[in-house]
């Protein structure tokens, strides 16, 4: 099933966050007990079951990505635990690669979620939503 839905999280002292079960439940694994958090764009994470973590990989093979980019992708990559709330603890060098503060937004993006500052997310709808249409049309190949 394809990950949807904007959550507004609130990260602990902790750096711990709690994946809402319903967006546990679209990853599609009934064991699922731990994710894979890496670099994502615009200064967002990633967040894929470890299962998507491997098909995402098999695609950055199949691509000849630059050597480069999986340098610093798979170098920041990282298996998080959740534990018994369904909380992951983000790792301090990819919170502070977001930015993270106090309120973020935990997003289903199809086959993983991404995890944004509360306001670079709203920065980026700001910015973006004006191109939707345009957009829209890009995705769906037109």
């Amino acid at each position: 099933m394809a990950l949807t839905g904007t959550y507004l999280r609130t990260l602990d002292e902790k750096k711990r966050v709690a994946v809402p079960k319903r967006l546990r439940d679209d990853f599609g694994h009934t064991d699922l007990n731990s994710l894979m958090i890496a670099p994502g764009t615009a200064k967002s994470l990633v967040v894929y079951s470890p299962q998507g973590f491997e098909a995402f990989a098999a695609k950055l093979a199949a691509g000849g990505s630059h050597q480069n980019y999986l340098r610093l992708f798979y170098s920041s990559a990282e298996r998080v635990d959740l534990d018994g709330q369904g909380r992951m603890r983000i790792p301090d060098r990819l919170a502070e690669y977001a930015g993270l503060k106090r309120e973020a937004y935990l997003l289903g993006v199809q086959d993983h979620a991404e995890l944004w500052d509360k306001e670079a997310w709203d920065l980026f709808v700001t910015t973006h939503t004006p191109a939707f249409d345009e957009l829209a049309v890009k995705a769906m190949g037109g």
